[in-house]
């Protein structure tokens, strides 16, 4: 009867875990992606990806007002093409702003045709959200958001850099050479000319507005939104939410040399001026959210010129190029990844994953690779573990005749079993190691299938599209056959169902010793919750999970053949002693 109690009381609390963990886990510890990816009628459709869109929807920043349609406004202002091999877009001759940004490498969704992934915007158009580079100054008239420049060229390029100029009417002469590479980076040289009668002081500025928050949310494990790195500490604790409670005092950070911008789970705008600046964030008067620096003042008498460089990157956070611009002197705008605690062992894990992904062609059959180096660098410490489980089952019997002989007398019982664990030779805890060494490799590829942009919608075979959202083919609506989607916590995928079934062979095959037969079979139900428990994870996880399930299989056939077990014959007096 109490074996009966403790076995309902364990599958209560059991279901009380799992559903706790479908509520509160996404709020702890986000899963994955959102789905892409749904099964109808037995085929794959690409879903629409609100995150695809970073800078969200709401009220321009720069001003408020009714939207507009954005191909309108673009039509509205004089612009220069932006054309590169991985940007399409334009800048807006008035205001001189980079406003019109789009992703050719990235896509909204996974279909085919889909559009490229938007990061600017212009005000007055949704998800208004736009880079430019200014000049603050008193008693000079400096440019501002509505002054028109004039363009030396009408398309800017890699190798086609332009020129756009502006001239006060005190004699001012202001000047932006806006450069750009194959990838994301611009490079913007400002000078002033002062060709006026009297001296002016001047300091540059440059800024990155928003119209709202990101999309993305912003989790104990990734970092979304406000963010710099000055004097190469990268700084994390900038929310949404403290520039929503400071309004127009915003935040300033200490001076030195960095970058500052917003940071997205995929994507990056980030301003790197020369020299020493003073960043800032702040909450705009139209409800935006505004990232700027301001460079140290410059007189300049009558006849003087000043200059100064800022780069601005704008796009993807690809692990390589943000490598080669940190090489070129932007100080570790890696950091915008927010790699975690396990640094130091993630980007080692990333870059052999990418090397394997280079060899092979898909990051499917590169996970599957990552998964055999673990394994055989794990060979010999799996094998002490097999060994170690072996000699408990082969003692069994001698356990189980002293638990009989003393089980008036528990302190000697655990004396006796301690002395007959040295006798054998044995480690009880040695089966816990491969599981302990395996959790950094786990979470880092855990981490690396959450924020890395390499893994964005990258195919493995046949139904699995992107390995970075759910598994979406699941048999509780007979894979799409039947019309309907399934709740949550019942959207179960064949990958998941998998990493159950071979997690329970591998339970049945290397079976837990000296445990009661309650707590056994508590345990045998693990497997069947841990099914909806990786449900929302990453394919990619669960492609990782089942396939080391599968060589963990492997291991222990081929141990069990080598070394077959042979009962033992208990040779302890198994009759009861009294204390």
């Amino acid at each position: 009867m109490k074996d009966n109690r403790n076995m309902v009381l364990a599958i209560f609390l059991s279901a009380l875990v799992l559903l706790g963990w479908s509520f509160l886990g996404p709020k702890v510890l986000p899963t994955a992606g959102p789905q892409t990816a749904q099964v109808r009628d037995g085929k794959i459709h690409a879903l629409p990806q609100p995150q695809a869109s970073p800078a969200g929807t709401g009220v321009p920043t720069a001003a408020a007002g009714a939207l507009r349609v954005r191909a309108d406004v673009l039509r509205s202002t004089p612009r220069i093409k932006i054309d590169t091999p991985s940007l399409l877009g334009s800048i807006n001759l008035q205001g001189a702003r980079i406003d019109d940004l789009r992703l050719v490498k990235q896509h909204e969704t996974i279909a085919p045709n889909s559009a490229p992934v938007r990061l600017f915007s212009p005000a007055g158009a949704p998800g208004a959200y736009f880079a430019g580079f200014d000049w603050l100054g008193d008693a000079v008239a400096v440019p501002g958001p509505d002054t028109e420049w004039t363009a030396s060229s009408r398309l800017l390029a890699p190798g086609k850099p332009v020129t756009l100029s502006w001239t006060n009417p005190t004699g001012q002469k202001f000047e932006q050479t806006v450069s750009v590479d194959d990838e994301y980076l611009f490079t913007v040289q400002q000078r002033v000319t002062n060709s006026g009668a009297s001296a002016v002081t001047l300091r540059p500025y440059g800024f990155a507005s928003r119209a709202a928050q990101s999309v993305d949310p912003s989790t104990w494990t990734n970092h979304v939104g406000p963010m710099s790195v000055i004097n190469a500490k990268a700084d994390y604790s900038t929310k949404w939410k403290t520039l929503d409670e400071a309004g127009d005092a915003g935040k300033t950070g200490e001076s030195g040399s960095g970058w500052v911008g917003f940071t997205e789970k995929y994507w990056l705008a980030a301003l790197a001026p020369t020299g020493n600046i003073a960043p800032s964030f702040r909450r705009t008067p139209a409800g935006g959210y505004q990232a700027d620096y301001a460079g140290a003042p410059v007189t300049l008498a009558p006849g003087q010129q000043t200059s100064g460089e800022t780069r601005l990157f704008a796009g993807a956070k690809e692990k390589g190029a943000l490598d080669r611009y940190e090489d070129a002197g932007i100080p570790k705008l890696s950091k915008s990844i927010d790699w975690g605690w396990f640094e130091f062992f993630m980007r080692p894990i990333f870059g052999l994953l990418r090397w394997l992904f280079a060899v092979t062609g898909n990051f499917g059959v590169a996970i599957i690779c990552l998964t055999f180096i673990v394994r055989a660098l794990m060979f010999p410490i799996a094998q002490r573990q097999f060994q170690s489980t072996n000699a408990m089952r082969r003692v069994q019997p001698k356990l189980k005749a002293l638990q009989a002989r003393f089980k008036d007398d528990k302190p000697r019982q655990q004396q006796e079993m301690l002395k007959l664990y040295k006798e054998e030779k044995i480690n009880p805890a040695a089966g816990c190691l491969p599981i302990f060494l395996q959790i950094p490799v786990f979470y880092a590829l855990y981490k690396v299938l959450m924020v890395a942009v390499e893994m964005r919608h990258q195919p493995f075979l046949g139904w699995i599209h992107d390995l970075s959202a759910p598994d979406p083919m699941s048999p509780v609506n007979l894979f799409g056959l039947l019309d309907f989607t399934p709740p949550h916590i019942l959207a179960i995928g064949v990958l998941p169902i998998l990493v159950g079934a071979t997690q329970w062979l591998t339970m049945k095959m290397n079976p837990a010793t000296g445990v009661d037969p309650t707590q056994q079979q508590i345990m045998s139900l693990m497997p069947w919750f841990l099914i909806f428990v990786m449900a929302p994870f990453a394919a990619g996880l669960q492609l990782y999970w089942v396939t080391n399930n599968l060589l963990t299989l492997a291991q222990q056939a081929w141990f069990n053949y080598r070394h077959p077990i042979d009962a033992a014959t208990a040779v302890i007096d198994a009759k009861p002693v009294k204390r």
